[in-house]
């Protein structure tokens, strides 16, 4: 907080644990209301004087910070698979695409262009600028602890705002190393600010009342979402939410079986299952259901499961003991209503870590937890289906609307289900679509606003109308 790396005043320190070993890793300061309004004054007293620095002085310290970013890339992968146990390779990766937001950013806030309107009468002009909001904070996940910062923070800080980013408890070393770039890279004392703390509702309470904080962007579970929202409305803040899903992903019969595997693969496994874009629910239409689920099992038993930090990995363990019993209690309930466990399908017997094995389960159908709640662990839940029609009516069976994916060789069908599910982000033959210059963003439940692309930005600014009398 403004330049200054400091305890919380509570005196009072919490552990970050590698949920691969169980082990220790760092103690970070548990950061109370009083902290956070502190980080709330600092950014007050600085925030009007970094909404009027030249864009392009912006845009050189964000891609200072993404150059930081791919030069330190092995070091902040390490320190991100300590803390949250995905495997290296998968850290790198996200190391790469959340310096992807700032490079992006850098160059969207230099193109942050007004209007001028034909006016009504000869007397006057109507001019529309666009200004920083002002205070923003960002309350950020565990599951991607880089780029779900850098996603929220390039496009503030390219806009002219201010930041207060609110990370998980479980991952706060990779934000804090985050704040260490930005401060090497010249960002002006007190722009940025990083407060952890276990006690999540005080720290929200602080943000959400205080009327200077004029924007929140959050990612995270719907429940807490809606938390937010009710609370955002006593000062009519802007707010953007990314919130649960519960994806869909549809295999038809004249899909490249090679590459609907290959896909649900990778949109299934990564990061153990623990994304909110992972594929929840598989449609398989029947005539193929068999020589997909061959493949499929094929594929997924070669998969590594261990400590990420070892190279080779492809599974590690799941974040925390509640995450491995969310999973356990999916496949048992799966289980007990018809399903068969095809592979995998009971927790890992090592005696340390937070380990659930790939695991495959069939005959799935509606009443089933996976088929009802996002699962988030590496659990593919298959269901056959006969028609078009049937899928996409099963598919937008639900409160969220996140992301959905389908494969098929009919251009026709790209172009129907890509209007008709009912879904904010769309893989047509593509598991992985995110991208930094791409809108993302659920409907329904999912959440508001979208972050990343032309649209991201704009999150951060207000339209202002000016009449000017001649």
């Amino acid at each position: 907080m403004g330049g200054e790396w400091r305890d919380s005043v509570s005196n009072r320190w919490f552990d970050v644990v590698n949920p691969a070993t169980e082990e220790i890793i760092a103690q970070v300061p548990n950061a109370v209301a009083d902290d956070m309004l502190s980080a709330i004054n600092i950014a007050d007293s600085v925030q009007q004087e970094w909404a009027n620095t030249l864009a392009s002085d912006r845009a050189r310290i964000l891609q200072k910070a993404a150059s930081m970013m791919h030069t330190q890339v092995e070091e902040l992968a390490r320190i991100m698979t300590i803390e949250e146990g995905k495997p290296l390779a998968e850290s790198r990766g996200e190391i790469a695409y959340a310096a992807s937001f700032l490079e992006w950013f850098a160059e969207e806030g230099k193109r942050v262009y007004g209007d001028v309107i034909p006016s009504s009468s000869a007397t006057k002009r109507i001019m529309v600028l666009k200004r920083p909001v002002g205070i923003t904070a960002a309350i950020t996940p565990w599951n991607f602890p880089a780029a779900m910062i850098t996603r929220k923070l390039g496009p503030a800080l390219a806009a002219g705002c201010t930041m207060i980013i609110k990370p998980s408890e479980l991952t706060p070393l990779s934000a804090l190393e985050i704040a260490r770039i930005f401060e090497k890279a010249g960002l002006p004392k007190g722009v940025l600010s990083v407060v952890v703390g276990t006690d999540a509702p005080a720290l929200g309470a602080a943000l959400m009342d205080d009327f200077r904080v004029r924007k929140i962007s959050f990612t995270g579970s719907t429940e807490v979402g809606k938390i937010l929202m009710r609370q955002a409305a006593d000062t009519m803040k802007r707010v953007s939410f990314e919130l649960g899903g519960h994806a869909p992903l549809i295999v038809f019969n004249d899909a490249d079986l090679d590459v609907a595997v290959q896909n649900a693969v990778l949109c299934k496994m990564r990061g153990m299952g623990e994304t909110c874009v992972s594929a929840n629910r598989i449609y398989v239409q029947r005539e193929i259901a068999k020589p997909f689920v061959d493949k499929l099992v094929n594929r997924i038993s070669q998969m590594k499961m261990g400590n990420g930090i070892e190279e080779g990995i492809t599974v590690g363990p799941l974040i925390e003991p509640a995450a491995v019993e969310k999973v356990e209690r999916h496949v048992k309930d799966a289980q007990k209503h018809g399903a068969s466990v095809l592979l995998g399908g009971s927790p890992s017997t090592n005696s340390k870590g937070y380990f659930y094995p790939p695991t495959v389960i069939t005959d799935v159908n509606e009443e089933m937890l996976v088929m009802q709640e996002e699962t988030f662990g590496p659990v593919a839940a298959i269901a056959e289906f006969e028609s078009e029609e049937e899928v996409i009516a099963r598919a937008n069976n639900s409160r969220y609307g996140l992301a959905a994916y389908f494969f098929t060789r009919d251009v026709g069908r790209v172009l129907r289900l890509a209007e008709q599910l009912e879904y904010g982000i769309i893989g047509a033959n593509d598991g992985l679509p995110s991208t930094a210059q791409a809108p993302f963003g659920g409907v329904k439940e999912s959440g508001l606003g979208r972050e990343g692309s032309k649209y991201g930005i704009e999150e951060y600014l207000d339209i202002k109308y000016v009449s000017i009398g001649l």
